[in-house]
């Protein structure tokens, strides 16, 4: 196993390949007045591509992220990139957090600095963290998977490896979206090394163990309602993801104003913005993560995960159970979200906190929120391990 530092690349010709097949885009037309109704909107779309072509500025973003410390890791024959930031306090938690579709390890990046040095940013200096934060395979500058089965249990399987070349035996396991498979599994197939989990989303393919007959209450019955119809009603992306990534592939690795607009769709769908996406994001940090997708033709692979997990769902056995301590975060936007009797049939859950704001990425939404729930999670816990 080797782990290397690693550089973050950059090149001039790509950018001004990107800024000619921006300037060449042929858009199509749309409904007037129709404003978001049928998808991404036009004018919208038109400006940020502008914005893209003409201001948006990737060398100083790289230059910008490039004050993080960069590490590849070849594990099992796939490279592996990530971020790993030691914790400034006595005695730092080693903590790994995952991203999720359509982000990247960009989302962490406002969250770092307040896990590592909680004394600088109002935090419990005694509550600190060794914070890893990798790229999914298939995102980023982790390499693209080329052969079949990168699930979210082998991305596990790495990730177990991973803190374990980092030379941590125990350690913490936070997600959201992708992220959040990834940390059950952890804490379900590695309970001696995982120190608790902590969640701001319960995956999408999470079904618990069911006795023959079992009957479910109003609630538990209801969320799964709301399910099948958010899945009615805004789920076509999921399931060409699910079902067909390599066609979809060909326009979006091929186009900068499509790729755009399938991120940035999910982006104002999913956070609280109330559809005003710069109430959020502001557009460079809309367009880093994109342009990270871009520069690195990961479409294609990240899309993929939806097919490999949909081989293997998160769908617990007689016996299974994340018996290791477990918190949910839940952010009001994240919705259909389960209720807590249907989580705790499978997960050893021991806090529950109501969110007064946020969305689906929570980590870049309301990094402060998120980071004092897991600091006050995983202090207890260290403390007592």
């Amino acid at each position: 196993m080797n782990i290397e530092p690693f550089s973050l690349p950059y090149s001039d010709a790509a950018v001004e390949d990107l800024r000619f097949r921006l300037a060449q885009t042929r858009w199509p037309d749309e409904i007037s007045g129709s404003g978001w109704e049928y998808g991404v909107n036009l004018d919208f779309m038109r400006a940020l591509s502008d914005y893209w072509k003409d201001h948006f500025d990737w060398k100083a973003e790289v230059r910008k992220l490039s004050a993080f410390h960069h590490y590849r890791c070849t594990l099992d024959g796939a490279k592996i990139h990530f971020i790993h930031e030691r914790g400034q306090g006595p005695a730092p938690i080693p903590l790994i957090l995952t991203h999720g579709w359509p982000g990247s390890f960009l989302e962490m990046i406002k969250i770092i600095p307040l896990l590592t040095d909680p004394a600088s940013h109002g935090g419990d200096p005694e509550v600190s963290f060794d914070v890893v934060v990798p790229s999914l395979p298939g995102f980023g500058f982790s390499n693209r998977p080329a052969k079949r089965g990168m699930n979210t249990f082998r991305v596990a399987e790495l990730w177990a490896a991973l803190m374990a070349a980092l030379g941590y035996d125990h350690f913490a396991a936070q997600g959201g979206d992708f992220g959040a498979a990834v940390s059950t599994i952890l804490g379900l197939r590695y309970p001696q090394l995982v120190l608790g989990v902590h969640l701001n989303y319960i995956p999408g393919s999470y079904q618990p163990y069911l006795e023959p007959g079992a009957k479910l209450d109003d609630i538990e019955q209801g969320f799964l309602d709301d399910q099948d119809q958010w899945y009615v009603d805004r789920g076509a992306y999921a399931h060409l993801q699910r079902n067909t990534p390599q066609t979809a592939a060909y326009g979006l690795n091929d186009s900068p104003a499509a790729l755009a607009a399938w991120i940035v769709e999910k982006f104002r769908d999913w956070a609280d913005c109330d559809g005003e996406i710069e109430r959020r994001f502001s557009k460079d940090e809309l367009l880093s993560n994109i342009t990270l997708y871009w520069m690195t033709e990961t479409i294609h692979s990240s899309c993929r995960l939806y097919y490999e997990s949909k081989k293997m769902p998160l769908q617990f056995k007689p016996g299974d159970q994340v018996r290791v301590p477990c918190a949910v975060a839940h952010f009001p936007k994240e919705a259909p979200f389960p209720p807590r009797a249907w989580i705790e049939r499978g997960y050893n859950l021991q806090r529950w906190t109501e969110m007064p704001r946020g969305g689906h990425f929570a980590a870049a939404e309301e990094p402060e929120l998120l980071a004092n729930d897991i600091a006050a999670f995983f202090g207890p816990l260290h403390k007592t391990a």
